[in-house]
């Protein structure tokens, strides 16, 4: 079985089509980690040891043992005060102001089905084909008053294992939650390295790995947002794991706002890896009644390297996280006007761009800032979403009707939670934006945060885009957030400590009334490029602006740390101007070509109005052929063939699930006078079967392509740019 429950020796077992997760209620009623590695049917509660390590590691005055102390134990939910001076999960402060609980199991429950969390994303189940199975176990601290529901989530197709908590006070005095981590992983040994995805604004999710050493590590971010310094996305493997060999563990946070991951090797030399909330700025309290939810951490294991680990999200999250019509279809190519036009444009000359889009080839014109209120700069008019009229025109319907009658879809750009104090909106309502009475307020992009976490500002905000929306022909939006939360201060708030995850609460809430009145509507999410980037986000918007930074030479890198925990599907990758706006680089509009068609949202970030012939010609063969190939870099098993921050040359493939169809990809980053062959090898083709050269009717064994790689032609300059496809000849 899947799921079950062993009562004579008190052990859960979670299995699914690889791996192994055990647990055990001791027989002092704490919650004890066993296991999670492959899949087995043993009881594994051997692997526990008990010794009299000191005097210093204290056990529970029940127990009166000295070779049991929960600060040498691996637990499942390990909480502040019994005696784990590890970093806990749980920290909580009772009515009288003392800290510590001590939590203890008091029952379980086993059900068909995948759990769901009310108000927020959570990984779902499509039936009895998911074969989906849920586990609830409550812990309970009596003298408190307080219960923690802890929730785990069986897939066992996907490899994958989803864990929650839901924090209760059924007491009758105040408990205040000082930090709600979701899920932890005891390890009571192993060398490890820990892999984070860290980086800037235009230079998001750079991979960094280090050896796991006595001591705390962590990653996290304090901005309201996952951020693009930190993304919650963190891997545990052994030091010497590669793409294909080695034990790896991941932890994926479902979640948008703050977070914090861990991990701590201790005094024996066991490692604690642990993901939850931030606790900066939280302090959460619970009147007799409330609850509080842990967000969900995602988690797989993997016997075979890193690219299990990838391909086990990546099916997860396309197929069980996002949702709706546009999970399972081709996204539009399109043709985004900011970099055409900035805030200078009419509605004329999108009209133009327009016809010049369709000539090329491509789905959908997307009218990016500057369409509503006095917005002609980003120094005003955000938070009044009323079409400029005189700008576009006419309605935004009226424009739409324009764009469709060229061929194109059309699509907005809007950036709901924010307010410039140059608006109508922050004149009539200052009280709605974060800000800390008599201080001046910190300004990001000349812009504040509006308070999310009130239901008077999400409904306002609801209206105005309705009024938009309402109006028809729009078929695409671009919800983008463009600064960090500096000032948390909301004015109905009785406790401060609760803004940034009430707010959180009021995003999601605004986003899924936004989806259920507009179901076939394709929402992209942004956050200055790459500053959402997470699973959370994915449950609402099934795509992603992935960064602002579309020089193809950073975008390798950008796309490769994005690849370990998120699928291809997810990508906005764009074809951009040159020399780079960002970068001032000039790469050849093929090699531009290639690293976009990466992502699974395709598309162009250029005036097309000046380009030359020859340049046109390139898009138009460059949309031909995203459009032949789509289907496999949405759908694919995607497979990191090189390290474009350490190789000479960027390589990946997509290959279809079957194995039918591949899609070798490379770019050359580096050339030398004389410059060596380079040989890209290829990995997931059918053993022992033959491809085929789509462009030209070669043919080639699997098992040799595999084994000594496929030749490039030797490059005379750099960005030379390869697209093979291969075809199984059956």
């Amino acid at each position: 079985m899947p799921l079950s429950y062993d009562a004579p020796e008190r052990i859960f077992t979670l299995s699914t089509e690889r791996t192994t997760y055990q647990m055990r209620v001791d027989e002092h009623g704490y919650l004890l980690h066993l296991y999670y590695g492959a899949r087995t049917s043993a009881n594994t509660s051997y692997l526990i040891t008990y010794a009299d390590r000191s005097g210093m590691c204290g056990c529970p005055h029940d127990v009166a043992d000295r070779t049991y102390s929960l600060d040498v134990l691996p637990q499942e939910y390990p909480f502040q005060g019994e005696g784990d001076m590890r970093s806990p999960l749980l920290m909580v402060r009772g009515d009288d102001g003392t800290f510590g609980c001590d939590l203890r199991y008091k029952s379980h429950e086993l059900r068909d089905g995948k759990y769901g969390l009310p108000g927020l994303p959570a990984v779902y189940d499509e039936g009895q084909q998911d074969a989906a199975q849920s586990l609830s176990i409550t812990l309970a601290d009596e003298r408190l008053g307080l219960e923690v529901e802890l929730l785990y989530g069986l897939m066992p197709a996907y490899d994958v294992i989803t864990r929650a908590a839901v924090i209760k006070n059924v007491g009758t005095g105040r408990i205040t939650v000082e930090k709600a981590q979701t899920a932890c992983l005891d390890f009571v040994t192993g060398d490890f390295d820990v892999i984070t995805f860290d980086g800037r604004h235009a230079m998001e999710r750079r991979l960094s790995r280090h050896a796991v050493g006595n001591g705390s590590f962590s990653v996290g971010s304090r901005r309201g947002m996952s951020s693009n310094q930190y993304n919650p996305v963190m891997v545990l493997c052994d030091g010497d794991a590669t793409e294909t060999s080695g034990r790896a563990w991941s932890m994926s946070f479902v979640y948008s706002g703050s977070f914090l991951a861990e991990v701590e090797r201790d005094q024996f030399e066991q490692t604690r890896m642990q993901m939850g909330l931030a606790s900066d700025l939280f302090s959460y309290p619970l009147e007799p009644g409330e609850q509080i939810v842990a967000p969900e951490v995602i988690m797989t294991y993997s016997a075979a390297g890193l690219e299990r680990i990838s391909h086990n999200l990546h099916r997860c999250i396309r197929e069980r996280v996002c949702r709706g019509p546009w999970r399972d279809s081709p996204r539009p190519v399109l043709i985004n006007s900011w970099e055409a036009c900035y805030f200078d444009f009419t509605g004329d000359r999108l009209v133009e761009l327009a016809k010049k889009a369709a000539d090329l080839g491509l789905d959908m014109l997307v009218m990016d800032d500057g369409w509503f209120g006095a917005r002609s700069d980003d120094h005003r008019g955000l938070g009044d979403w009323v079409p400029n009229m005189a700008k576009l025109g006419g309605t935004v319907a009226d424009l739409a009707r324009r764009v469709n009658e060229c061929g194109l879809g059309f699509g907005i750009w809007v950036e709901p939670e924010m307010v410039n104090e140059d608006s109508d909106l922050f004149r009539e309502h200052p009280d709605w934006a974060l800000a800390i009475p008599g201080k001046d307020p910190v300004l990001g992009r000349d812009q504040l945060v509006l308070d999310l976490s009130r239901a008077d500002v999400r409904d306002n905000l609801f209206e105005q885009l309705s009024a938009v929306l309402d109006q028809g022909g729009i078929e695409y939006v671009k919800w983008d957030y463009n600064r960090s939360i500096v000032d948390v201060y909301s004015r109905v708030a009785t406790d401060q400590g609760k803004v940034l995850y009430d707010y959180m609460l009021g995003l999601y809430d605004l986003l899924e009334r936004v989806r259920t009145r507009y179901p076939d509507l394709l929402i992209e999410g942004c956050s200055a490029g790459g500053g959402r980037f997470d699973a959370g986000m994915l449950y609402y918007t099934p795509q992603i602006w992935t960064s602002d930074n579309t020089d193809a030479r950073n975008r390798l890198e950008i796309q490769y740390g994005t690849s370990f925990g998120y699928p291809c599907s997810a990508v906005g990758a764009h074809v951009s101007a040159c020399p780079n706006e960002i970068t001032g680089r000039t790469v050849p509009l093929g090699a531009r070509g290639t690293v976009a068609m990466a992502g699974g949202a395709f598309g162009y970030e250029l005036d097309l109005m000046d380009l030359p012939d020859r340049a046109c010609e390139i898009i138009r063969t460059q949309v031909k052929t995203y459009r032949d190939i789509e289907h496999l870099v949405r759908e694919g098993l995607f497979y990191r063939l090189s390290d474009p921050r350490a190789d000479d040359v960027a390589a990946w493939e997509f290959v279809s699930e079957d194995g039918s169809e591949a899609l070798v990809c490379a770019v050359v980053t580096r050339v030398d006078g004389y410059a060596k062959a380079n040989y890209v090898v290829p990995r997931g083709l059918t053993p022992g079967a033959t491809y085929r050269m789509v462009s030209n009717g070669t043919e080639f064994s699997a098992d040799a392509l595999m084994d000594m790689g496929l030749p490039l032609t030797v490059p005379n300059s750099p960005y030379e740019n390869f697209m093979y496809r291969l075809e199984r000849v059956d």
